[in-house]
């Protein structure tokens, strides 16, 4: 498949980086010279710079023949116009925008993106993602990760195992031993920062990171097992009014009605118009590192601070501020990936990676075929992959057990029609099953082939 990246920056790289992998004829544009650069040293792609709005650029880059192009550059009207321009002049037959503006996602103009108006088939909401991501954070409050799957019957949790887990030096086999109809599964472990998919006679060691996979019902079973507290937060203090902040305290207001809110902006006009947005959730204008302010919104009575500005190192010490003044739990939102690894340190319970979220949106899109879900873990270390087994793929009538997978690899959940099912040794995988699958970013490919979901279109 023929790829056109717009845009190297974090999200950029990141698609270029997914897909290059995978068989696919990928070309990066964007105007620093050095992220091109960067982009055709560290990764099999080509690289043009040059606007990417530019109709001789993308003519550079192969459009005549392409088959899909992502605009993922920091402007939205520079990834508008490319994607107009795709359409109207080399006719490519999907096109995805990642559009930042609120303007451009008000559900009352969603009729101008189409053929006859505005040509882009998929448009990508960065600040939507991640505020989605939040509240997912305040939904499952002792993970560092959470994601849904299985139209939110199954949930991926990531859990960061203290001293004092139960759990400790137990063997994953032993596991449903020790407790009856035991249902989640651990898909991954992260030790000394390296993720690897376990194998049943793995331990569990202090400072480990794991993803845990389990059933809707069963998540606050499983975390009372692993030593996690359950209540969900009823107090919440949200710093930054932007985009991101603000569309968290409207999913509050929509979503979680009784959860008391309180949302911080210093901006005074911002402020402003969030306060004549919102109906319940309080409006404070100031800065949302000043320990008098955070105390007066009732911090140390907050079971969670949002850490939402556009400022990372904000983020990062607002949240450390919070938690000496007593707040209960912290979730800073970080762009930069390299500031993540300060999470622990800092003593912050969990992080969103608008980056992340993104990428993850948007393979989900290009991967075609049966995958009907996926989610992009740490830095596009491994992906959970939720698909349709086909009549004629490597896993259609086939044990668990019988499966030839790669190390790296291994199935999380099977769904059989109503039911979801424990991915047992001795289950059987039939075609029209789903199936959610774990698998190290090196073993993707793979996997693909396996589930025989090309990434073509029609």
């Amino acid at each position: 498949m023929k790829i056109i990246i717009c845009g190297a920056g974090q999200v950029g790289w990141q698609i270029a980086r997914h897909l290059s992998g995978e068989r696919n004829d990928i070309t990066v544009i964007d105007t620093d010279a050095d992220l091109i650069r960067r982009a055709t040293d560290m990764l099999d792609v080509q690289g043009i710079a040059g606007f990417a709005s530019h109709p001789d650029v993308l003519a550079r880059a192969g459009a005549a023949d392409c088959d899909l192009l992502i605009a993922a550059t920091h402007s939205d009207e520079i990834n508008i116009v490319a994607c107009e321009i795709a359409h109207a002049v080399f006719q490519i037959p999907r096109k995805i925008a990642r559009l930042r503006a609120a303007s451009y996602l008000d559900p009352s103009y969603a009729g101008m993106y189409g053929t006859a108006n505005l040509p882009i088939d998929v448009v990508i909401s960065p600040e939507r993602e991640v505020a989605r991501a939040a509240m997912q954070r305040l939904q499952a409050p002792a993970t560092f990760d959470v994601e849904t799957f299985m139209k939110d019957r199954v949930l991926m949790l990531g859990l960061a195992l203290d001293h004092d887990c139960p759990i400790l030096n137990a063997s994953l086999r032993q596991l449903d031993d020790m407790f009856i109809d035991n249902k989640a599964l651990v898909v991954g472990i992260r030790r000394a920062g390296r993720l690897f998919a376990p194998e049943p006679a793995d331990e569990l060691y202090p400072g480990d990171e794991i993803y845990v996979v389990c059933p809707i019902e069963e998540v606050e079973r499983t975390l009372e097992r692993f030593g996690k507290p359950t209540a969900r937060p009823q107090r919440v203090i949200i710093v930054g009014a932007g985009n991101v902040g603000l569309a968290v305290a409207q999913a509050i207001e929509k979503k979680l009605p009784r959860l008391n809110a309180k949302l911080i902006e210093r901006d005074r006009t911002q402020a402003e118009a969030a306060a004549d947005t919102l109906e319940r959730v309080v409006v404070l204008q100031g800065d949302g590192m000043s320990a008098d302010l955070l105390v007066e919104a009732g911090v140390a009575r907050a079971d969670a601070v949002l850490m939402l500005t556009q400022d990372d190192k904000t983020n990062l010490l607002g949240a450390v501020r919070a938690r000496q003044l007593g707040a209960g739990m912290v979730v800073s939102l970080l762009n930069d990936p390299t500031l993540i690894p300060l999470r622990g340190p800092l003593g912050i319970d969990a992080y969103v990676d608008p980056r992340a979220a993104t990428v993850s949106t948007i393979l989900r899109h290009i991967r075609h075929g049966r995958v009907r879900d996926l989610y992009s873990i740490g830095d596009a270390e491994a992906e959970l992959i939720e698909a349709q087994v086909l009549p004629s793929s490597g896993f259609a009538g086939r044990l668990i057990c019988e499966l030839d997978l790669p190390a790296g690899a291994l199935i999380a959940a099977v769904q059989k029609g109503d039911r979801i099912v424990k991915p047992l040794p001795g289950l059987r995988i039939d075609a029209g099953d789903v199936v959610l699958i774990f698998a190290l970013n090196g073993d993707v490919d793979t996997i693909d082939g396996m589930l025989q979901v090309g990434i073509d279109y029609f």
